[in-house]
């Protein structure tokens, strides 16, 4: 598959819905404390639930190169299966693997290998997605094994911006103030490289 397969009107709709997206009030800073403690607890329990799935829309860009479409995303422990798909072009790729090793497949001349998935999508598509990292970022959870990490609550005590790697990732969560909610909608930066993803379902272990 080439790199614009998933270069779609999808984009144009997907980039205008993230950027209607209104910054939230933050936190006042005698709350923070607080917030930070329910957030560590929160994230152990995350970290608990290592089986879960998402659906949802995705656009990546990177400078001049870039492309959106649906995603599936399932995620048990470190392993995880991506696939990404162009309803437009009918055309589709799957990414597999773990911390360790990935897989891509879908891309023309056949499948590739690699050690580390970012590597692997940055050399064969040309687009930045920290996909180890991600994994633990699109629940609105510090990525572990990445460094030190900013936080940026939200009025309502969740993270609203989460700086870590020279990435800046902002949320938009749900109405729900239920303690398990997931982050509905994020937007990921670090210079050119731009991940969006909105979250059309969630399903946690055999819970949705």
């Amino acid at each position: 598959m080439s790199r614009r397969a998933l270069t779609t009107a999808a984009l144009t709709v997907l980039l205008a819905a993230c950027a209607a997206q209104t910054p939230r009030p933050t936190l006042p800073q005698q709350q923070v404390a607080a917030a930070e403690t329910r957030q560590i607890a929160r994230e152990a329990g995350l970290r608990a639930q290592q089986a879960w799935s998402l659906q949802g829309r995705i656009a990546v860009s990177n400078g001049s190169k870039g492309g959106s479409g649906r995603i599936e995303w399932a995620q048990a422990g470190a392993h995880y299966e991506v696939a990404l798909s162009a309803p437009v072009t009918r055309q589709s790729w799957r990414l597999s693997g773990d911390d360790s090793s990935a897989l891509l497949e879908g891309l023309e001349g056949g499948p590739r290998q690699g050690l580390d998935a970012g590597a692997l999508l940055r050399e064969t598509t040309g687009w930045e997605i920290p996909v180890v990292a991600l994994a633990e970022w699109v629940r609105g959870a510090r990525a572990a094994g990445l460094g030190p990490a900013q936080v940026r609550y939200g009025a309502d005590g969740r993270p609203a911006r989460i700086e870590q790697g020279g990435w800046g990732i902002d949320y938009r969560w749900p109405e729900s103030t239920a303690t398990d909610a997931l982050p509905e909608r994020l937007d990921a930066r670090r210079g050119e490289a731009r991940v969006r993803l909105i979250v059309d379902e969630w399903s946690v272990g055999g819970r949705e």
